[in-house]
């Protein structure tokens, strides 16, 4: 029996039944090492030596692993066929050795381009070795991700409070996104004017001619500029003869686009299905995996992370046989079309995304898939179909009209087209080629004869303006990231999803749009650390890696070329002052930080005492506007907030939104915006009563009645039946709860605050003191949950022990400063107090490329290593 390790489980259960019973599929679960997140993982002093700790889970998947291979004849490593696969293959076998498990039986690579009976036996029928180029790009990259993530994350913690952490390839992306946004702001509007006549045939047959040229001059775009030039126009062209002077038709053929790659695949499903990258590759995975299908269980696509265009010639010979029966012969071309990837490295340009079987149509496929399922397998389907189809003939058809007025011409032009034969049009066609086809050419023109006038009917002046470039949604950015060599198929996904995860990028009705955080972080990088944000180098480095891939460059080489260069770069940064770092972020960032105020005033005056000049500032919790004559003026805005005397939110001029008065007080209401965020305020003084604004509310959704509700809280629910004590509902420093006698009790939403009533309150009340403190000595419960841990392995706490507030993270507790609000505490802070705590006491973390994974247990005979203290300095991702 020989044991079969591949990565999924759902995978596994598939594979088996396809291998019988001399063969046991056991599934890794995605990555099972990883560099610890800590200082010394990575050693440029040691040749770049690295250092691999196994997480918890993975720990005992493989023990189960060990096991299985010491009572086998042979291991078969049969994880995904990319460079991650191939690494996951590699650290199996790396810990399979180090435990002993081989004892000299045979090992040997396959890989399931689908997953399917036959595709399965041709693999295993072909088995290779480890391809040990493309492991070594694999650590080459991650080791390069690594080296700048906890580099360069801690001077961002030093000199830009708030940011979080910056990646090699997200950094890039995230340029991007902020490079589009800059150019909108800058973007001025420029009018221009269209004019069009609606024109008769002698047979009364109308159709649309758009003016091409005015006296002999041909007109571009933007030549007529305002309501009187065209009016000028439109008075001749009311007045003026028209006749066609020549008509061309030309038939011209349209050809298919070849089938899905990861990043083709992304763009269509967002356009088409409304899918995110994420969603996409959650339901292609699941396409790719296998599913039930009449009682046999396959994969119904082949493997989903691609930039290969190309498709095994047995495919193209089943697609042709599916086109003959489903389409009929005519729209079979003589000979199969072959397609040659534009990737520039063929690394993973594995087989294009098809069906595994085309004569499984979508049609028939549809009762056993869900919605989201059958709607992706029909595009992948129908793309690839049309792929091997004839082109569409479409005939094109261009009429010159020449108007005449008492000496003026004009020219107009007519465009129409017509399918004489719809070819792979009948299959699929693009959303680009729709559109294009509906904007610019429309449908038929009727007959048309050169020589013949033509009766005005209308003429019609349309105002248009032009428009600046639309911000990227996650398909177009990942076009962009492509097509400039940024990121490949396996990253894509894992690049978007840090963006938004760390907050610098918000989706908003499927457009990116950078947080204020993120635009900070990007002109940061640009101004301090500008050639490891250029779109050339970043892509360079992608050739590099793909250049170890195919054994051209040394994986060693390529790193210290790197390294000399950026820990060069890091070590300029150690003189430079915050104060310049704001000066340089003033410029970057003037349209963001200081828009133009409607009435022309300069923007860096303070609005509050109009002497001060308006500043980035940076506090313990990111950054925000602020008065140079602090503390004297109190003025402070958040960044991005508007700054006009009635701004986004209809802010006053001392920033304050004006909601409404209290009926019972007569207590004038304001919506404020202070250094620690937006709240809301009831009357003036030291006597006002003040509110945060909950979590999951945004200063644009807060109107009368909601800052009613908020700033009436605490809310007595009822009395409880055993104590008769008040039981009350609020929302306090670590969000909102249930009060009983001194015990507190979190609830989930701030809604829950205005809905319990008494008898969940008194469940709620009763479960907290049931769990409370554990008897001698137990874990407190959490006063605030800050979120999982940037790499993984947890969730990072604030508590409240013997010796007062603490941050929790797995076996480390660290002490808060004092004087510290436990509710004011950031994630960024807690990360830096677990950090010296460990430096302290030598304990660490790991984490996972593909799964947040949890520290490992080291060998016995490596304790004296384990006890050596380490640093923790940033939280890199580990995968981008």
């Amino acid at each position: 029996m020989d044991v079969v390790v591949v990565e999924s489980p759902a995978k596994a259960k598939t594979i088996n039944k396809y291998l019988g019973r001399n063969y046991r599929v056991l599934a890794s679960y995605g990555h099972v090492r990883d560099l610890p997140a800590k200082d010394g993982s990575v050693r440029p002093d040691e040749d770049f030596a690295m250092s691999w700790e196994v997480d918890g889970p993975s720990s005992k998947r493989l023990t189960e692993i060990a096991k299985a291979v010491k009572d086998a004849d042979g291991l078969i490593l049969a994880t995904d066929p990319d460079r991650e696969g191939e690494a996951i293959s590699w650290h199996v076998l790396e810990v399979l050795q180090q435990k002993r498990a081989l004892k000299g039986k045979p090992v040997s690579r396959v890989v399931f381009n689908a997953i399917t009976k036959q595709s399965v036996l041709d693999a295993m029928a072909h088995p290779r070795q480890i391809d040990a180029p493309l492991v070594e790009a694999y650590l080459a990259r991650r080791a390069l991700d690594y080296l700048v993530g906890f580099t360069l994350s801690p001077v961002l913690w030093r000199k830009l409070p708030g940011a979080r952490s910056a990646g090699r390839v997200q950094s890039v992306a995230l340029r991007l996104v902020c490079d589009r946004e800059a150019e909108i702001e800058r973007f001025v509007r420029q009018e221009y004017w269209q004019i069009a006549a609606t024109l008769a045939t002698p047979r009364a047959d109308l159709f649309e001619a758009r003016l091409t040229a005015y006296e002999g001059k041909r007109l571009q775009k933007l030549d007529i500029g305002n309501a009187e030039q065209a009016n000028g126009i439109k008075a001749m062209l009311e007045g003026a003869t028209f006749r066609a002077l020549s008509v061309d038709a030309k038939p011209t053929k349209r050809n298919p686009g070849p089938p899905f790659t990861t990043s083709t695949l992304q763009q269509a499903a967002s356009s088409r299905l409304g899918f995110s990258a994420v969603r996409t590759m959650q339901v292609a995975q699941r396409l790719y995996e296998g599913l039930d299908i009449g009682g046999e269980t396959a994969g119904l696509i082949t493997y989903m992370r691609t930039d290969g265009v190309q498709i095994a010639p047995e495919a193209i010979s089943a697609a042709r046989g599916a086109i003959a029966k489903e389409f009929g012969e005519k729209y079979l071309p003589e000979k199969p079309r072959y397609y040659s990837a534009k990737a520039k490295n063929a690394q993973e340009a594995h087989e294009a995304i098809r069906p595994t079987d085309f004569s499984r149509t979508p049609a028939a496929m549809r009762k056993y898939l869900d919605a989201d399922q059958a709607r992706l397998y029909e595009m992948i389907w129908k793309r690839a179909i049309a792929s091997q189809m004839q082109p569409a003939e479409i005939e094109r058809t261009t009429v010159e009209i020449e108007a005449l007025n008492s000496g003026r011409t004009a020219g107009l032009r007519a465009v129409g087209s017509v399918i004489r034969f719809d070819g792979f049009i009948a299959a699929y066609t693009d959303q680009k080629d729709e559109d294009a086809q509906d904007d610019e050419e429309g449908g038929r023109l009727p007959e048309i004869r050169a020589g013949e006038s033509l009766d005005r009917k209308s003429i019609q002046a349309t105002q248009h303006s032009t428009e600046p470039p639309p911000r990227y949604s996650e398909a177009t950015l990942i076009k962009k990231m492509e097509e400039i060599g940024i990121g490949r198929p396996s990253t894509y996904t894992a690049i978007l999803k840090t963006l938004e995860d760390r907050e610098y990028v918000v989706i908003d009705k499927r457009k990116l749009i950078p947080h204020s955080r993120g635009r900070l972080l990007s002109a940061f990088l640009e101004s301090f650390f500008a050639k490891y944000v250029e779109y050339d180098f970043t892509a360079g480095l992608e050739e590099k890696l793909d250049e170890i891939s195919d054994g051209k460059l040394v994986w060693k080489d390529v790193l210290r070329d790197f390294w000399k260069d950026f820990s060069a770069a890091i070590a300029e940064t150690k003189d430079l002052r915050v104060g310049d770092v704001l000066e340089t972020l003033n410029e970057e960032l003037a349209p963001l930080i200081f828009p133009p105020r409607e009435d022309g005033s300069n923007p860096r005056i303070c609005p509050k005492c109009g002497a001060g000049t308006l500043s980035l500032r940076l506090g313990k919790y990111g950054a925000f506007v602020g008065c140079s004559n602090y503390p004297e003026c109190g003025y402070t805005r958040q960044l991005g907030d508007a700054a006009n005397g009635e701004g986004e939110n209809g802010a006053a001029e001392d920033g304050n939104k004006v909601l409404g008065k209290d009926p019972y007080t007569n207590e004038e209401i304001t919506l404020r915006s202070g250094r620690f965020g937006p709240y809301l305020q009831r009357g003036e003084g030291k006597d006002a009563k003040r509110s945060s604004l909950p979590k999951g509310w945004s200063p644009d959704s807060i109107d009368h009645e909601k800052a009613l509700a908020l700033l009436s809280l605490p809310r007595d629910v009822g009395k409880h039946p055993e104590t008769g004590k008040m039981i009350s509902a609020g929302l306090g420093r670590y969000g909102p709860f249930v009060l009983h006698d001194g015990t507190y009790a979190n609830l989930e939403s701030i809604e829950d605050v205005f809905s319990i009533g008494l008898n969940r309150a008194v469940t709620v009340i009763a479960d907290k003191q049931s769990k409370g403190k554990a008897a001698r000595g137990g874990t407190p419960a959490a006063l605030k949950d800050l979120g999982e841990h940037p790499d993984g392995g947890g969730k990072v706490t604030v508590r409240d022990g013997k010796y007062g507030p603490y941050v929790n993270f797995a076996k480390v507790n660290a002490t808060l400063p004092k004087g510290k609000d436990p509710a004011s505490i950031t994630m960024e802070e807690a990360l830096v107090l677990i950090a010296e705590r460990e430096a302290k006491t030598g304990s660490g973390k790991s984490n996972g490329a593909r799964r947040p994974a949890a520290k490992a247990k080291k060998p016995a005979a490596k304790t004296s290593a384990a006890k050596k203290p380490a640093a923790k300095k940033a939280a890199a991702k580990k995968k981008e």
